[in-house]
């Protein structure tokens, strides 16, 4: 099982997608729905950490006289 911490978003994504779809079936044995669970929510954290990283990225996106993007400034400048 890859280390969530080293996932993609759209790695993670599709994971999250698929422990929500076995956790809504309901098919699963206790034990196993709270190590579902479990990762479901650590994927959860990946996801919603990668959309923060990546909007800081636009948020930083400068734009010229002309509106054509010239670079990044520092996120707290």
């Amino acid at each position: 099982m890859t280390d969530v911490d080293q996932m993609s978003f759209e790695d993670a994504i599709k994971e999250l997608e698929t422990v929500v779809g076995q956790l809504e079936r309901g098919d699963v044995a206790l034990d196993q729905s709270i190590a579902l669970y479990e990762r479901g929510a650590a994927l959860k954290a990946r996801c919603e950490a990668k959309l923060k990283e990546a909007e800081e990225k636009v948020a930083r996106i400068t734009l010229g006289e002309t509106g054509q993007p010239t670079g990044t400034a520092p996120l707290d400048g």
